[in-house]
């Protein structure tokens, strides 16, 4: 039986994958089209894409459902192939290992709204639409339920709970930080610290704490990040910060961060005790083959 994933990273560093959103529309995802569908209407160009993460080095690929809850599909009409939707992700993730092992992480990402008071979600609507995917995943096979680039205690709380209600054998907490303007903290868009959110994950339930994403997010603020939660609590800590630090090209944001200067500062988040390193926007199966070498060179996290 293949031992459970926040078990083994605290015995050996694995390598997760890299960015979704920019490699489907470098394989002809129209701009604002709905990438969750292609699990169904193009599901090679998906399998195509996480092969080649696993090819590089890979250990966790994660499904391609970050916008796959029914609040997110129903912006493009695909609300009613919701369960479709998130089993072929899982099954095209699993067959992208091969023969190999390796574990399938079933995403969860925002709802795209925000919650009551401050918004116009109520807290019903949000969890039974978080319920919803998570049993949709857990009964696809999914071996954990990672719930990513989220900013608020509030939504992350529903989404921890959903996923255990949903018997998920793992369930991992990940959260977008923004740099601050003087450059000294980090901190997501809602207000909440790399510490409260480590506290508050472990409370609730979670059993691996994450980041990805963010505002200035790179490898070495992925570093700062962990040291934090490693201080604030003792679940295993996984990182998938962004490649490197955007600029501004034709009023879009572009990542240049290449392979090896990404690959520099993984002995970073491998010290700082990262039992999970992948990456997030900008990245490709090259810099998760890089991110390889690394995590195979340095060997046991400090």
């Amino acid at each position: 039986m293949k031992p459970l994933l926040h078990d083994i990273i605290r015995e050996r560093t694995l390598v997760c994958d890299g960015a979704m959103g920019t490699q489907l529309m470098l394989a002809g995802l129209e701009q604002g089209a709905c990438g969750e569908a292609w699990n169904i209407d193009h599901p090679d160009r998906v399998l195509a894409i996480q092969r080649r993460y696993a090819d590089a080095g890979a250990d966790c690929i994660i499904t391609n459902t970050f916008g796959a809850s029914r609040l997110m599909l129903r912006r493009h009409g695909n609300e009613p192939r919701l369960a479709e939707i998130n089993r072929e992700a899982a099954r095209i993730a699993r067959e992208a290992f091969g023969e190999r092992p390796g574990y399938v992480l079933g995403d969860i990402g925002p709802l795209g709204a925000i919650l009551e008071p401050y918004g116009d979600l109520s807290a019903d609507e949000a969890r039974a639409a978080l319920e919803e995917q998570a049993a949709a995943l857990v009964s696809a096979g999914v071996d954990a339920i990672i719930i990513e680039t989220q900013t608020s205690l509030e939504e992350l709380g529903l989404a921890i709970d959903a996923a255990r209600a949903a018997s998920a054998s793992c369930v991992i907490a990940s959260l977008a930080y923004d740099l601050s303007m003087d450059g000294t903290f980090y901190k997501t868009m809602m207000g909440v610290s790399p510490e409260d959110a480590a506290e508050f994950a472990a409370d609730r339930g979670a059993h691996i704490i994450a980041l990805n994403c963010g505002t200035g997010m790179d490898m070495p603020g992925a570093a700062k990040v962990a040291r934090l939660y490693r201080e604030s609590c003792s679940l295993p800590v996984m990182v998938q910060p962004n490649a490197g630090l955007p600029v501004l090209e034709n009023m879009k944001a572009v990542y240049k961060q290449t392979p090896e200067e990404m690959a520099q500062c993984v002995p970073e988040v491998l010290h700082a005790g990262a039992g999970i390193v992948g990456s997030c926007c900008g990245s490709t199966p090259e810099h998760t083959r890089a991110i390889r070498g690394v995590v195979d060179t340095v060997g046991r996290r400090l």
